[in-house]
């Protein structure tokens, strides 16, 4: 028998072992054999425990010199480590994937089904949310007492954040609504809309669009050069990825150390019907939602599609931020669930910015919780129905990034005329919600790509078996 022989015999058992190797997402995580999420998950148990001690026996001024002085800069670190790549990261899986589809109709067919499903389950979200504050009325149960304390406690960050917003409201205001849309998606300069402080994803997306679309009308010969140049850079920075998660159980820790130990038990206790309603809502659009969604649109069991990414939930929990995690989500939707790449990369991509369904429905509760608070009369439906149409672009706008959605939300209180300073009542929160909510959002974009391949014809969870 030759050796070429030998080689095709001996390719499907390789094959199987490479399937299983994937089918388990962690398993070239653990040389200690324990699973990469299992880590994370003891890293969270042991911030949370650690800060709770620390809260109630150590004080204040000792709290902030530990915070500051070693777990806020790991955990800034590894937020940081994930930031920096996901500049090269975004722009080369969208060239790759929107280059891969090779036809333009196609690409058009595939981006309309994408902002469909989007656009009405980010609408559904917003809902659940608004129906739940309106019924369970959190702002109507907090101590005045309490909430003054805490915007006493708050009232400088939040100060700050509001006149940010209003320095962007009257940078805006010259603009028509048209040529407003034309600047937040266009960009003059690309390379000031990736600067480092604040990179403009809708920006860096819509060139990589562009790019995508040129290749697919040029000859193969000549684009293949830089296509297979993207093709590295996509692979070099997705082993970086896999390099810094590595660290995420203990930089894990140390970001859950740092919330738990200057927040405690009693600033959670005061704003615990907020959280309990954003809670719910988060829950009802995971598991009923996107439940249903997957199961009748994407044609797989349910228990089996969070089984399966259960790795992207804990990224997106513990790191709060939908661009962050986007790197698991690309692996882990390609080799668990079997989304082509060139699907999986335009849906996981555009939707790391323009879906999230998570932020949209916080910030729905978060406007109807504040103006409980300051409005002696409930918001009018007319003025709620504006709230829901705010927070589905308040979703699609907001940065990928803990806390992005906070200066949407000040500017949709101030339109709705309560004061944008009570932003610092839930400011001591927002982080703790940021991470339940990130994990909708990145569970969203995954089931929107699921619907968009199998509507395409692709098969979805193969059998690993044979």
């Amino acid at each position: 028998m030759s050796e070429k022989d030998k080689e095709k015999l001996s390719a499907p058992d390789e094959f199987e072992r490479e399937l299983a190797t994937d089918l388990d997402d962690d398993t070239a995580d653990k040389p200690s054999g324990m699973a990469l999420h299992t880590k994370i998950l003891i890293g969270l148990l042991v911030g949370v425990i650690a800060g709770l001690i620390v809260n109630q026996t150590v004080g204040g001024e000792q709290i902030n010199r530990v915070i500051k002085n070693f777990t806020e800069p790991i955990g800034t670190i590894f937020l940081n480590l994930l930031l920096m790549i996901v500049v090269p990261l975004v722009f080369s899986s969208l060239v790759v994937g929107v280059s891969g589809i090779g036809d333009v109709r196609k690409l058009g067919r595939i981006g309309l089904k994408s902002f469909g499903y989007c656009l009405i389950i980010s609408a559904i979200s917003v809902v659940i949310g608004l129906g739940l504050a309106n019924t369970i009325q959190p702002g109507k149960r907090i101590d005045p007492a309490v909430a003054e304390r805490m915007q006493q406690q708050y009232g400088g960050d939040a100060a700050k954040r509001v006149e940010d917003q209003k320095k962007a409201d009257e940078a805006a205001k010259a603009d028509t609504p048209l040529m407003s849309v034309v600047k937040t998606i266009v960009p003059k300069n690309l390379l000031s809309s990736i600067s480092p402080e604040n990179p403009n994803m809708l920006h860096l997306m819509f060139f990589a669009l562009i790019v995508g679309i040129a290749i697919t009308l040029l000859p193969t010969p000549v684009s293949a050069p830089f296509v297979g140049f993207m093709e590295s850079v996509f692979a070099i920075t997705s082993k970086i990825i896999e390099i810094i998660m590595k660290f995420a159980p203990y930089a894990v820790a140390c970001l859950i150390f740092t919330n738990v130990a200057r927040f405690g038990i009693d600033l959670l206790g005061a704003l615990g019907w907020f959280v309990l309603t954003v809670l719910l809502g988060l829950g009802l659009h995971m598991f009923g939602v996107y439940s249903l969604s997957v199961w009748f649109l994407s044609k797989i069991n349910p228990l089996e599609f969070f089984k399966r990414i259960r790795t992207v939930i804990v990224t997106a929990f513990s790191t709060s931020s939908s661009n962050a995690t986007l790197p698991t989500a690309l692996r882990i939707t390609e080799k668990n669930l079997d989304v082509p790449k060139e699907i999986n990369s335009f849906v996981l991509t555009v939707g790391a910015t323009a879906n999230q369904n998570g932020t949209a429905l916080y910030e729905g509760v978060t406007v109807l919780f504040l103006a409980q608070l300051a409005l002696p009369e409930p918001l009018s439906f007319g003025t709620q129905l504006m709230v829901v149409y705010l927070a589905i672009l308040g979703g699609i706008g907001t940065a990928g990034v803990p806390s992005g959605s906070i200066p949407f939300i000040i500017g949709i209180l101030a339109m709705i005329g309560v004061n944008p300073a009570l932003i610092a009542i839930i400011l001591g929160v927002d982080r703790i919600l940021d991470m339940c909510r990130t994990p909708l959002n990145a569970v969203g974009d995954i089931t929107a790509a699921t619907f968009v391949a199998r509507s395409e014809g692709f098969e979805l969870l193969k059998d690993r078996k044979n």
